[in-house]
């Protein structure tokens, strides 16, 4: 920590922050870090929160659900202002004063790794110091986490449009987009995004061992939703009962045939454990398409494994589990055909071979895992005129090795 503000000054503004957060709720933060924040010489803060498919910065006014409308005047786009560049490379940026407005910083918005948005610092004129607003934000970040679980106004704010129920329901299922530790870095992205339908994916951490799942439900409506809905909540409640990847999907069909009836509703995957310790992959594919190895920023690999029928159709297909050793730096994708099967105007697809290069060159850009998907789906959707007819789901992670610290 820098010398700029004293130690018991920032004392003051976290045990503050943190006691005044007791009882309240996410409209009253913007409230609370502009007082607290005057502890590190900040004289106002404004939080500017990533709406649902990253492309707007919206600024949470604390004036409640119906401030935070899907027309909110007040917003940056992420792909042209300052703001979003922090947003983009996770990094502080000063915005030098004017003739009109006083200096200020923008600072990125994290809880551990997954990107939640920026704030607006402003000092009139003193310096930042750095270390103190990064704890800051730290800090804001473990509130909003927090408290958006019980606001209408934080959802209101992030969708900058209606959704439909199935898509309300989806979301509300699935993990957090980006998850990391020092040994993986996941992330994810989820298109249409206020019409999702029958996508799903999940991931997991148990001691070594991370488990990593797509599903894709037959039909795009609230049926191809619950189909989904209830094949991660059986995933997860077989995996937490200790259930290997061949017995689960067995198990996973089951519930679905007790539910829908034998072939009536059913659902593709990729299931997967991944060691984090050694790199070992296991996977099996209940018909899906087969996982993508990208290694050393351009050698591609399809891992292929026997599938089984999709699970619910119930026909008798023998379960195959299936291995491959990672190397460092690895990155896998698992994905659901709505990203490959997009197709532009004419009639073309986007591509297996599209999306794989995409992302082997935004990799040697040394883009972030999150900020390389942010992007990649955004291709995907401009290709298909901003608008597609199916899911497209995205599961990327990147095996990063054992810490040399552990030998």
């Amino acid at each position: 920590m820098s010398d700029q503000v004293d130690v018991r000054a920032l004392a003051r503004m976290v045990a503050g922050l943190l006691d005044d957060s007791h009882g309240s709720t996410l409209d009253d933060l913007p409230a609370l870090a502009c007082r607290h924040a005057a502890e590190i010489g900040v004289t106002d803060v404004q939080i500017y929160l990533a709406d649902l498919q990253q492309q707007k910065l919206r600024r949470l006014s604390g004036e409640g659900p119906e401030a935070e409308s899907v027309r909110h005047p007040d917003e940056l786009r992420i792909e042209t202002s300052l703001a979003g560049r922090v947003f983009q490379d996770v990094r502080l940026l000063p915005r030098p004063a004017t003739d009109v407005t006083p200096g200020h910083w923008w600072v990125p918005i994290i809880d551990g790794t997954s990107r939640l948005g920026v704030l607006r610092l402003t000092t009139d004129g003193h310096p930042l110091d750095h270390d103190a607003a990064r704890l800051f934000a730290t800090l804001v970040a473990l509130l909003i986490n927090s408290m958006h679980v019980t606001s209408d106004s934080y959802f209101r704010l992030i969708r900058t449009r209606p959704m439909n129920v199935a898509a309300e329901m989806q979301w509300k299922l699935m993990p957090p987009l980006t998850f990391a530790n020092e040994r993986v870095t996941v992330s994810a992205t989820l298109e249409p995004a206020y019409e999702v339908g029958g996508d799903a994916f999940d991931y997991a951490v148990s001691g070594s061992v991370l488990h990593l799942a797509v599903f894709d439900a037959m039909g795009h409506d609230i049926a191809a939703g619950l189909t989904s809905n209830l094949a991660v909540a059986a995933c997860r409640n077989h995996r937490r009962q200790g259930a290997g990847l061949a017995e689960n999907s067995v198990a996973i069909e089951h519930v679905l045939t007790e539910e829908f009836g034998r072939g009536l509703r059913f659902v593709t995957a990729i299931m997967a454990d991944l060691d984090m310790d050694t790199g070992v992959l296991s996977w099996i594919s209940r018909g899906h398409h087969p996982p993508v190895v990208i290694r050393n920023g351009r050698w591609v690999s399809v891992l292929e494994c026997p599938p089984a029928h999709p699970m619910g159709l119930d026909v008798g297909l023998p379960v195959t589990l299936c291995r491959e050793q990672l190397q460092p730096g690895d990155r896998l994708l698992l994905y659901t055909d709505g990203v490959t099967e997009a197709r532009d105007a004419s009639g073309r697809e986007f591509g297996l071979h599209r999306f794989t290069e995409f992302v082997i060159r935004h990799h040697a850009d040394g883009l972030p895992v999150p900020e390389t998907l942010r992007r990649l789906m955004h291709a995907v959707l401009s290709y298909h005129h901003g608008k597609l007819h199916d899911d497209a789901t995205v599961l990327l992670t990147e095996w990063h090795g054992k810490p040399a610290t552990e030998g």
